[in-house]
């Protein structure tokens, strides 16, 4: 059986890299050492269902020999354990297959947020600064880290545009589905006569770039400081502690402004120009690849409309996976876990069809493996 081959060649590799982690030599070596441990943390939540499904395949094997005895209540008592079992060995099979998906190499990255308030005038800005407080929100309870680097506020108080930096463990891979046009429909505090009013914000999660994957050349760069500004342009202060990088061969700008040291504004500066710099990179690799890896990864186009929230209706709608949720007030306050979990297993669903197919092509095509 293949699909158990692949699982058990994982257990060796899990059982190998352990180890590793007790070699002394490894253990010497911090960069080895790091290495080894995050290759074998990658490997462990397949390693430990598989092992739930041995166990689980094991009892069934008992219970299905159990049933042949002459006891009737030993009887009575496996077909229940088989009745119990079963519905395990299948829920079990289907998350190791989507387990042993090519796993996206930048699942484990933090990421920089963009959040641009789109057509809708002040109501756009309103909703925008209101997601950014949704997202927050939902960080809070992922542990995650949220760094503002920019913000550009509206005079009615929301924000034309917000870009900040989320720290914390597998953020990419929860949020790399929220890309895309954000529709909100609600009746505008300014509304006099009760109308519904559409407007629209876009949202951008981009991967953050280690040094290892972008490297900037400092003559490519501008570096310009200025005073930090509020609303309406006036100063925060008076020193120059606001940082614009300019990357000359791309001519992409950002700015920063959020701390109080200018040190610290470059470093941020620079983080965003580099997670910029990597997903035009990642644009580069995609287009080669061709249509087939985009459909994978294309659910991420700033210009697709993903989702509408109805405040009327306290409804939310995400129309590429069809799900509508009545919930709207709680999904604000940050509770976007059914929302991302319906996303991911859409998402999974299809690349396994994708592959299946893929498989059953090779087979018609005298490739038995599929490849």
């Amino acid at each position: 059986m293949e699909f158990k081959q692949q699982l058990e060649d994982v257990e060796k590799r899990f059982e190998a890299l352990t180890a590793q982690m007790a070699d002394p030599a490894v253990i010497n070596d911090p960069d080895q050492y790091r290495k080894t441990a995050k290759a074998q943390r990658d490997l462990e939540e397949i390693v430990t269902t598989f092992r739930q499904y041995k166990k689980v395949v094991d009892d069934l094997e008992g219970a299905r020999l159990m049933v042949e005895e002459k006891d009737p209540d030993l009887q009575a008592m496996a077909r229940e354990e088989i009745a119990r079992l079963e519905p395990a060995e299948t829920e079990l099979v289907e998350r190791l297959k989507v387990q042993l998906l090519p796993k996206d190499p930048n699942d484990d990255k933090n990421v920089l947020v963009e959040i641009r308030a789109g057509a809708g005038g002040d109501e756009a800005s309103l909703f925008a600064a209101e997601t950014f407080r949704m997202y927050s929100r939902y960080a809070e309870t992922q542990r995650w880290k949220v760094e503002v680097t920019s913000m550009s506020e509206s005079g009615a108080g929301g924000a034309k545009e917000i870009i900040a930096l989320v720290n914390g463990d597998k953020v990419y891979s929860k949020l790399k589905y929220e890309s895309g046009v954000h529709r909100v429909q609600r009746v505008p505090v300014t509304e006099q006569q009760g109308r519904i009013h559409t407007s629209t914000i876009t949202v951008a999660v981009m991967p953050e770039a280690d040094d290892i994957d972008i490297k900037i050349d400092p003559k490519d760069v501008r570096v310009d400081t200025f005073c930090s500004s509020g609303p309406g342009g006036q100063s925060v202060n008076t020193t120059y502690s606001a940082v614009r990088l300019t990357h000359m061969p791309t001519g992409l700008v950002v700015s920063c402004q959020d701390e109080k040291s200018q040190i610290k504004n470059r470093a941020k500066a620079e983080r965003v120009l580099r997670a910029r710099l990597y997903e035009l990179e990642l644009d580069k690799q995609q287009q080669a690849m061709g249509a087939d890896r985009r459909s994978q990864v294309g659910t991420g186009d700033r210009s697709e409309k993903i989702r509408t929230y109805n405040f009327k209706e306290n409804r939310v709608t995400d129309h590429r996976i069809g799900l509508t949720v009545h919930q709207l007030d709680r999904i604000m306050e940050g509770e976007l876990g059914e929302l991302i979990s319906a996303c991911t297993t859409y998402y999974n669903a299809q690349k396994l069809r994708e592959q299946a197919e893929k498989s059953q092509n090779g087979s018609e095509n005298g490739d038995p493996a599929g490849k």
